[in-house]
């Protein structure tokens, strides 16, 4: 197992990581996972979207969508 030296920065509590662990990206994601802090390169806008749509029941939207009738107006 690797461990990381944590320190402070300032105001701010920093971790050297190992070269192995080092990220190619400027910024990263940060979130609680239980009792662990996970830190892991921001994901594509679109492997959000596929990963939210993946997550949806099969049978949704299984009977189309369901719109109401257009509604008159005026014209200027």
């Amino acid at each position: 197992m690797d461990y990381a030296r944590v320190f402070r920065s300032g105001n701010s509590q920093a971790v050297r990581l190992p070269k192995e662990f080092r990220f190619d990206v400027a910024q990263v994601e940060i979130f609680r996972r239980g009792n662990e802090i996970v830190l892991r390169e921001q994901a594509s806008n679109a492997l959000v979207l596929f990963d939210a749509l993946s997550s949806l029941p099969e049978d949704f939207m299984a009977s189309g969508r369901e719109d109401l009738p257009a509604q008159d107006r005026e014209f200027f």
